[in-house]
């Protein structure tokens, strides 16, 4: 009884405190539903336990304050409706989505109520999977799945009142500079590989298509007297599916690209000597006239072997769209055109391609500066370096 009578408890303007019998304090608000809510610990200081009671009064005025038991939803199941849910994504990104969640995010959160996800918990996450060897690539896909996902949770379904995600890059992936070829090692290529690939070698490139889009295209989709291929199916592969003839990985995915003449003549005999004349055969097979699988790809034209003699090892096939939009970005092209052709939403891309072609071009015109300056101090060798005179 005594030990009762010992605790006190203070009535506030908002909430209580009280002293526990302990020392510590603890504090407690009634919510705008008639609950009481209590602080997820106790304090040490009567201070330290009023200011927890302000910062749940400042949230409450602003109006941002959520019901804590809103959160109390397991991450695993979360995760596993939003990927089911998510408008728009082709069979691919859902497999890959499932595959992260399992293999990534899961063995972590999986259980984990998401109002108990903090800023350390998801800290403490990226710093195991690096420790066990995940590549800093994969580390970030698995962390924008967990950002994306918990977005949802703060922004539509009001869960939580913010994402713990707040780990300054850790979604930035900086892949080493891929290779870029010029158009003659582009033809070389195309002559190196079996005939019945050449034309697909030029029309990735100089298309700037994906392997998905390319090996996705049909006779429908050519127009050659215009010159033109219409972009709308990509071919993908899904784990337990096979290919899968969807939509373009994006809405500006969806489009119509010219090619050079000289690709559209290739095209015709391509088309004459390997393609079946209904609308919808595919473009691009492989020896048996079936559509040719990612995996397969490079055993059928021994792009290792082939590459490797070209002085080229570790070239991939997706340096060939590399290629070819770094080509249209040193034709001049604007920034709107060249997202219309590479089939990006966002200018971000078209602006890294134009951004690497004026560095280049600076680069041209330096070098031509000092040849213009060594030039003038042949003709007169009283200029300085710089071009000035030199003093007397």
């Amino acid at each position: 009884m005594g030990r009762l009578m010992a605790a006190k408890k203070t009535q506030r303007r908002f909430g209580y405190v009280r002293k526990m019998p302990s020392g510590r304090y603890s504090a407690s608000y009634t919510d705008p539903n008639g609950r009481r809510r209590f602080a997820p610990d106790t304090f040490s200081s009567k201070p330290e336990a009023v200011d927890w009671l302000t910062v749940q009064e400042s949230l409450l005025v602003r109006r941002k304050w959520s019901d804590p038991d809103r959160g109390k939803v397991p991450f695993g199941p979360y995760a596993s409706v939003w990927i089911v849910e998510r408008p728009g994504l082709r069979p691919r990104t859902v497999y890959l989505y499932q595959w992260t969640l399992a293999k990534h995010l899961e063995p972590s959160f999986g259980r984990i109520f998401l109002s108990d996800i903090d800023p350390a918990m998801v800290r403490r996450w990226r710093l195991r999977l690096l420790d066990d060897g995940v590549s800093v690539s994969m580390a970030a896909k698995a962390y924008r799945l967990l950002r994306a996902i918990l977005n949802t949770a703060v922004d539509h379904d009001e869960l939580i009142r913010r994402n713990p995600c707040r780990i300054a890059g850790a979604g930035s992936e900086t892949p080493h500079e891929r290779p870029v070829l010029t158009v003659a090692e582009v033809m070389d290529l195309a002559a190196r590989v079996p005939d019945r690939f050449r034309a697909m070698i030029l029309v990735a490139t100089f298309g700037t298509l994906r392997y998905g889009e390319v090996s996705g295209l049909q006779r429908a989709d050519l127009d050659l007297d215009a010159g033109t291929v219409f972009v709308r199916r990509s071919l993908t592969e899904v784990r337990g599916t096979g290919l899968v003839l969807g939509p373009p990985k994006s809405r500006a995915g969806l489009r119509m690209v010219s090619l050079p003449g000289v690709v559209v003549e290739e095209l015709k005999r391509h088309l004459r000597l390997y393609v079946d004349p209904e609308p919808y055969a595919f473009v691009f097979t492989g020896p048996k006239g079936k559509p040719i699988r990612r995996g397969n790809f490079n055993p059928l034209v021994r792009w290792t072997q082939v590459v490797a003699s070209m002085g080229k090892v570790g070239l991939h096939f997706h340096d060939l769209r590399h290629s070819g939009n770094t080509l249209a970005a040193q034709s001049g092209a604007s920034t709107r055109d060249l997202m219309a052709r590479m089939g990006h939403d966002s200018m971000n891309a078209a602006i890294i391609y134009q951004h690497a072609t004026r560095r280049a071009d600076r680069a041209i015109a330096n070098a031509l500066d000092d040849q213009l300056r060594a030039g003038s101090r042949d003709e007169n060798p009283d200029l300085g370096p710089a071009g000035g005179l030199v003093p007397a």
